[in-house]
């Protein structure tokens, strides 16, 4: 399978600050990836520092002075990657609450709700399964500082809102579970999209619990263990406004049919 992604960013920089883009593709070892990247500022090209940051996630970072910024990303990616590593490391991080993902603030519940379920396999289902049917996907019905716990009070969000709630109901029945950032074929709305992972019998599957894509098409871009890991665009110091955010994301050929009952790596 051949993915096309592509990105455009615009943006007002109203007063000088440091800027940090996570938009472009992780490293995908054993497929190829041709990929090309601009930032214009005020019409002049402006040259990232490139920092690689956990899991392959690519971090294009510059201090810009005031002015308007275009971005302008695509890349191809042709064939599938290796499975993304396990470390020791991700076995216990992965567990630990975090600042979206409030698991230590679910465990009485998940334990009612789940605990009856002994494999990772199993959990995995019937978590991602719950907070689908219990969630609405409902656009602009959340806060970008809401977590887990609001999400489940609120009953409604999107989907880096479901994928925070899934990830802090797996930490809490002790499955090892992160965010991602992905390009999402097939998605409907398009725009840059958020799954889950989970660690199930020593491999990273994806969870989304909107149903909204593939699981199969799906192009890593970041991986942390919240939304605080993997935003598209930081801003630190000064002040912007983002006026425009177009995403992309097609495959070469038909997009697979999923199942909740699949058990599916980013690759």
């Amino acid at each position: 399978m051949k993915r096309l992604v592509s990105a455009e960013l615009n943006v007002d920089v109203t007063e000088p600050t440091t800027l940090e883009f996570q938009i472009a593709v992780a490293p995908h070892p054993g497929a190829t990836v041709v990929e090309s990247l601009s930032f214009m500022l005020n019409g002049n090209a402006v040259i990232p520092h490139e920092v690689s940051g956990a899991h392959g996630t690519r971090i294009h970072t510059f201090d810009s002075a005031p002015g308007n910024l275009s971005v302008h990303y695509s890349a191809t990616i042709d064939g599938r990657s290796d499975a993304a590593s396990v470390t020791e490391y991700d076995k216990t991080m992965y567990l630990r609450p975090s600042r979206y993902a409030e698991a230590d603030r679910l465990y009485g519940f998940a334990a009612a709700e789940f605990g009856q379920y002994l494999d990772a396999a199993t959990l995995l289902e019937k978590i991602s399964y719950w907070v689908g049917y219990r969630l609405n996907y409902v656009p602009g019905s959340s806060d970008p500082i809401d977590g887990a716990v609001d999400t489940l009070l609120a009953g409604r969000g999107v989907c880096r809102d479901y994928a925070h709630l899934v990830v802090a109901l797996l930490r809490a029945v002790k499955v090892p579970a992160r965010l991602v950032a992905v390009y999402a074929p097939g998605c409907v709305p398009m725009d840059f999209h958020t799954v889950a992972e989970a660690l199930v019998d020593g491999q990273w599957r994806v969870v989304d619990a909107t149903g909204l894509a593939p699981r199969q098409s799906m192009v890593r871009i970041a991986t942390g263990r919240d939304a605080a890991d993997i935003a598209f665009l930081d801003n630190h110091n000064g002040a912007i406004n983002l006026n425009r955010v177009a995403v992309t994301a097609a495959t070469d050929a038909d997009l697979p049919i999923d199942s909740v009952h699949e058990l599916v790596s980013i690759t």
